[in-house]
């Protein structure tokens, strides 16, 4: 009797290797998917900052739009610490081919572009004086 209880003490001291493996594989298993919720978030958060300074940089350049009476249709390009941006201003489609106003909209397109490739582009009106005739 007293040999069955040492025999059932060594089973039941410790874990088997079985046991050690599984728990193991769960471990990893875990480890898997906590490093790839970990990845999504920081490549969500990349595509958040790259998208801040792409339009952090298109309010630099309407900013610095010239003034309403300065204006003028046509395209200007350039670039703002390394993104290549480019302004179109063009004609706003009205309908209307009388002088009621002594305003006349323009459409302004503001392209920004990064060094990855990414673009952000911004259409606004502005009103422009009507030219004198």
């Amino acid at each position: 009797m007293l040999r069955a209880i040492r025999c059932r003490r060594r089973w039941s001291e410790g874990f088997t290797l079985i046991e050690v493996l599984v728990a193991l594989a769960v471990v990893a298993a875990s480890l898997a998917a906590i490093g790839g919720l970990i990845a999504t978030s920081v490549r969500g958060a990349l595509a958040v900052e790259q998208h801040v300074a792409l339009v952090e940089r298109i309010r630099a350049i309407m900013a610095a739009l010239p003034r309403r009476n300065e204006l003028s249709i046509g395209q200007v390009a350039g670039e703002i610490a390394g993104y290549r941006w480019q302004v179109t201003v063009l004609p706003y489609p009205t309908g209307q081919t009388g002088a009621a106003s002594q305003w006349v909209p323009r459409t302004v397109v503001t392209t920004v572009r990064s060094r990855s490739g990414t673009a952000l582009q911004v259409h606004t009106v502005r009103l422009v004086r009507r030219p004198s005739e």
